[in-house]
């Protein structure tokens, strides 16, 4: 067997398999002779079978398979000890000019070769986000929190603030919808005129248009569609059926114990510390995403390589469960090409930078996963041993050994910018942030 290379350019090589007789003659004898040992063949007995005739019915189909195995192996070999980094797989050139007929085969495939680029982390600046629970932020939350844990009072007449428990109706668009309101998400002024005053037992008719801040909320306490929702533009009647005010509770040491454990928050200042903490430490997550994001987009805009676009396109059509379209496969390339860029961006940055996840961090992350979950339920001490028992179980699942090492790929990477990309800190609240981030 001989294996030749001719390069094309950069992105695009054929490789040449030329392939003789004494390379398969003896794997296809050995076939044909267990065929002739099993096959049933009217008129012959099992392994008398003339070997003239078994070669007639079953030769050609066992020559060309042999030779796809001997030619997968080749190719397989030649790549790896080549070094050689091919983008897809290499794609059969004359398949159908192949004579089965002969003793010898020359086969020639198509290589797509992975560019040589350089990756700058350090190049463009990208914005990290540094969201802080602000005042107002807190403020609310503890006003929630007291709304929360506070004392329903039951009352006859509806006023300001107040919590509504009723039925909304409509025959026009079918609507039956038993809810509980605040005025507080009534946005509409003659809406809430409508409602202040009125009693238990009252019957009010009201407008959708412009009766909620947010037309979702038609959907929420209307009942409809999400389509529905939109716009929605009719007439409701609203029985009344309770009606309560909601008196907010004292904020002192019953409700900071029910809260965060006995003794753990003694003061209101306290109260709102760990209330600035919990949510700093999740704003923290949805800040680093973002980073995440960013960095990965500045990277694709400005890593420039090119592709071997043409051999990608027709290994895309040829590759998948069934064969696409010239044009069906360009706009399926278009489609992949920033995430193949990415890949090929990834791969050389953790290559070149040894972020790969490596089975003893796998193993330390799921052992410090089970501890955290132990904990909730009050186990703060497991032994070594209980740990390496569950551990061994978590990683004996192949799904959950992918969900674990891609949360490690992602964490390594991720600090991996913040340790190496050109960043600059910008502090927000985290109502500046959701403008500015996702706008």
């Amino acid at each position: 067997m001989n294996i030749t290379k001719k390069d094309i350019d950069k992105l695009n090589a054929v490789l040449t398999v030329e392939v003789s007789k004494d390379d398969y003659s003896s794997k296809v004898e050995k076939v044909l002779n267990n065929y002739r040992k099993t096959a049933n063949i009217p008129g012959f007995r099992k392994g008398h079978i003339p070997m003239g005739m078994v070669k007639k019915q079953y030769g050609k189909a066992v020559l060309v398979e042999e030779v796809n195995k001997i030619l997968q192996e080749a190719l397989h070999k030649f790549l790896t000890e080549e070094k050689l980094d091919v983008l897809g797989n290499p794609l059969p050139k004359n398949e159908t000019e192949i004579n089965w007929d002969a003793d010898d085969y020359s086969f020639e495939f198509e290589l797509g070769l992975a560019p040589e680029f350089e990756v700058d982390v350090k190049g463009k600046e990208v914005v990290h986000y540094k969201i802080i629970a602000d005042d107002e932020m807190l403020n609310n939350q503890v006003k929630t929190i007291r709304k929360q844990y506070g004392k329903l009072i039951s009352k006859n007449e509806v006023e300001k603030g107040d919590e509504i428990t009723g039925t909304f109706t409509s025959t026009e668009k079918d609507i039956e919808k038993k809810t509980t309101l605040s005025t507080d998400a009534i946005a509409g002024k003659k809406q809430l005129a409508s409602l202040i005053g009125a009693k238990v037992g009252d019957t009010v008719t009201l407008k959708t248009k412009g009766m909620f801040a947010d037309d979702h909320d038609n959907q929420k306490y209307l009942g409809v569609s999400h389509d529905d929702a939109h716009g929605l533009d009719i007439e409701v009647s609203f029985k009344i059926e309770e009606v309560n005010k909601r008196e907010m509770a004292e904020l002192n040491q019953e409700l900071f114990d029910k809260l965060f454990g006995e003794g753990v928050v003694t003061s209101e200042a306290e109260l709102k510390a760990k209330i600035k903490e919990d949510a700093e430490g999740q704003f923290a997550q949805q800040s680093d995403q973002k980073l995440l994001n960013d960095v990965i987009d500045s990277l694709i805009e400005n890593t420039k390589f090119d592709l071997p676009k043409e051999f990608l396109q027709r290994w895309i059509a040829m590759t998948g469960e069934k064969r696409l379209s010239e044009e069906d496969a360009k706009a399926e390339y278009e489609r992949s090409e920033k995430g193949l860029r990415y890949q090929l961006i990834e791969g050389k940055l953790r290559a070149e930078n040894n972020l790969q996840v490596t089975f003893e961090e796998l193993k330390d992350h799921s052992k410090n996963m089970i501890k955290a979950q132990m904990a909730q339920f009050g186990q703060t001490n497991p032994t070594e041993e209980e740990l390496e028992s569950i551990a061994a179980r978590i990683l004996s699942n192949k799904e959950e050994v992918e969900r674990l090492g891609e949360q490690l790929n992602t964490a390594k990477l991720l600090n991996f910018f913040k340790e190496n990309a050109k960043l600059k800190t910008k502090e927000v609240t985290y109502d500046q942030f959701i403008k500015e981030a996702y706008a």
